[in-house]
């Protein structure tokens, strides 16, 4: 039984939302030129559940989850079945011909699986370099073949399916083949990512045909959208497993969608495609405070910047200054983003595919040591640093210069937990918004390459995150889960889109939960703020006017702009009569819902 807290936002309003456009939409769409737009703002209610719960970024995919939970499914079967719609109903975002970062609880030991693409073995540190030797622009580098890297996604689920899953592999992808075939209702935030992209993505005649009209006007909100070229994909996989996606003639496909590129030909081959491999590599987990927190390993940065954020907001008295019937104290906003400075810092200055580089000193033990974290959380004075230099970790014999990657906010993310125990959050990606605007097979191609910093080197030395054969690109994405450390049960699972904000996002929901108390929704539903190493940033039109006076006089750089969050959190709680329940939220920017029971 779901019972919803007050405004609620149930399946069939979520539905209507989904069919019914805005002059809020419209206007956002016109006034914000970002990767992939906001696209109002609905405030939402959070789920109490008992059993099992799903949360993801449509409603559709929400309920293909629930369907496999429902069933006795474990949290990865309801990932799959999600994931497998959301490549569906929301392209611009996610989908097969992407990757993802994982963190799955199986309810005694924590995973971190790592299903981030690969650059083609002829790569080199010249691929997003002009023939003048400069960096090329990022819309020469994303638009085409060039951008696309070895999509991980699928062998990746694959992998955690072996190991955790109960229902039948095939059982996974019937939702999202009966949508592809009968069709679903274009929704607004889709609808409005058309309009914005009107001038690239119908480069591409495929896409053009499926998303536009002979017209070329976008499928208007409400259209029955049928995709049978994605049905038969998936037909193929759900047979054949992961292995039809890498071998065959979907990996050819793939292939020569890259090279046949007429302006930005890539170098992805079906040799690439095949060879591609998932990896399970050991969780960073810290602790604060009295839990336990556990993020994604590079090639993600963000296991690793939220644990230092965490470890020098622990020397800080932010607990002492929770917002105020939903407004932020400026205090609070100082130390968050002084954190943010100084875990940026490090992270664009060290962190990248570890297979290729490594880390200063003792590697992530020296990056997270306490004493270290401590001497940065001591940088922080009464008036903000502006600009943040790198540290200097125990034992460091590295030089690198300092990346120039953009991570773009195009992307998804998803929490569940099952009836066994068990949980995971899961942030999936093809980058940019739609992209590299290349569709085959039902399917939109990432441009994950553009992660990489298109500089190769620097006057402090070479870049970690620069080109090289094989190697992943960093990623801001941060798949986050949280442990009570006296009883070791997951009480938390919380992610978000948003390129290299992400790591804010994610902090903005530890800190709410963890030192405010709040719940879950609350804090999801808090303004996005926070700093990247640069100005302090601040949702728009959501801080007072004068809590924006105290932080400039602070010293603050202030930037305020639209934030795209899309976080999701499922949260263990204690219900009025002391009983464990779930409690589950969705962000208030984008479409997504809770669902459970």
């Amino acid at each position: 039984m779901t019972r919803l807290y007050s405004r609620p936002l149930n399946i069939a309003l979520a539905a209507a939302l989904l069919c019914t456009g805005s002059a809020t939409l419209a206007q956002t769409a016109a006034l914000q030129r970002a990767p992939e737009i906001a696209t109002g703002y609905q405030e939402k209610a959070g789920v109490t559940t008992h059993k099992y719960m799903v949360a993801a970024a449509n409603p559709l995919a929400t309920e293909a989850g629930y369907r496999m939970l429902k069933q006795g499914g474990s949290s990865i079967d309801a990932a799959i079945a999600t994931q497998m719609v959301l490549t569906l109903v929301e392209p611009q975002s996610s989908g097969i011909g992407g990757g993802a970062f994982l963190m799955l609880f199986d309810g005694k030991k924590v995973h971190s699986y790592d299903g981030r693409e690969t650059a083609p073995m002829a790569a080199t540190e010249r691929l997003f370099l002009g023939d003048d030797g400069k960096p090329m622009s990022r819309e020469q580098g994303i638009v085409g073949g060039r951008s696309t890297g070895a999509p991980g996604v699928l062998r990746m689920l694959a992998l955690a399916h072996r190991q955790h899953g109960k229902l039948a592999w095939a059982k996974l992808f019937a939702p999202a083949i009966e949508l592809a075939e009968n069709g679903f209702k274009v929704s607004p935030r889709l609808n409005a990512l058309l309009k914005y992209d009107a001038s690239r993505l119908p480069r591409d005649p495929v896409a053009a045909a499926y998303f536009y009209d002979k017209e070329g006007a976008p499928r208007p909100v409400g259209y029955l959208l049928k995709n049978p070229e994605l049905a038969k994909t998936l037909r193929e996989i759900a047979r054949g497993g992961a292995e039809v996606f890498y071998t065959g003639r979907i990996a050819r496909d793939i292939a020569a969608k890259v090279a046949d590129h007429p302006t930005n030909p890539g170098l992805l081959t079906a040799r690439d495609i095949a060879d591609y491999r998932p990896k399970e590599r050991d969780p960073v987990c810290s602790d604060y405070r009295q839990w336990t927190v556990c993020g994604a390993p590079p090639p993600s940065s963000g296991g690793i910047a939220i644990a230092q954020m965490l470890g020098i907001l622990e020397t800080t008295k932010i607990a002492a200054y929770p917002p105020v019937n939903g407004q932020l104290d400026a205090q609070a906003i100082h130390l968050f983003s002084e954190a943010g400075r100084l875990a940026y810092a490090d992270r664009n200055r060290y962190v990248a595919d570890t297979d290729f580089v490594p880390l200063p000193g003792k590697g992530i033990a020296s990056m997270l040591d306490k004493g270290y974290l401590a001497g940065r959380a001591a940088l922080i004075g009464e008036k903000s640093m502006g600009s943040a230099q790198p540290g200097t970790p125990q034992g460091m014999q590295v030089a690198w210069g300092t990346d120039t990657a953009l991570d773009k906010p195009s992307t998804s993310h998803l929490v569940a937990v099952d009836q066994y125990g068990g949980g995971l959050s899961m942030t999936t990606s093809v980058e940019d918004a739609f992209g590299s605007r290349q569709m085959v097979d039902g399917f939109m191609l990432n441009n994950q390459l553009t992660d990489f910093s298109f500089d190769a080197a620097d006057e402090q030395g070479p870049i970690a995150n620069r080109v090289q054969p094989g190697k992943r690109p960093r990623s801001a994405m941060s798949p986050t889960l949280v442990f009570d450390k006296a009883t070791n049960k997951l009480v938390l699972a919380t992610g978000s889109p948003g390129g290299s904000t992400i790591i804010n996002y994610v902090m903005k929901v530890l800190v709410g939960t963890l030192d405010w108390n709040l719940d879950v929704q609350q804090a999801i539903s808090l303004p996005n703020y926070g700093s990247r190493n640069g100005p302090t940033e601040l949702e728009a039109g959501r801080v007072n006017a004068d809590v924006i006076a105290q932080l400039k006089a602070k010293g603050h750089e202030v930037k305020e702009f639209e934030q795209n969050s899309g976080l999701q959190g499922i949260q263990r709680r204690n219900d009025a009569n002391g009983k464990t329940v779930w409690f589950g939220g969705a962000d208030p920017r984008r479409e997504g819902i809770v669902r459970g029971d």
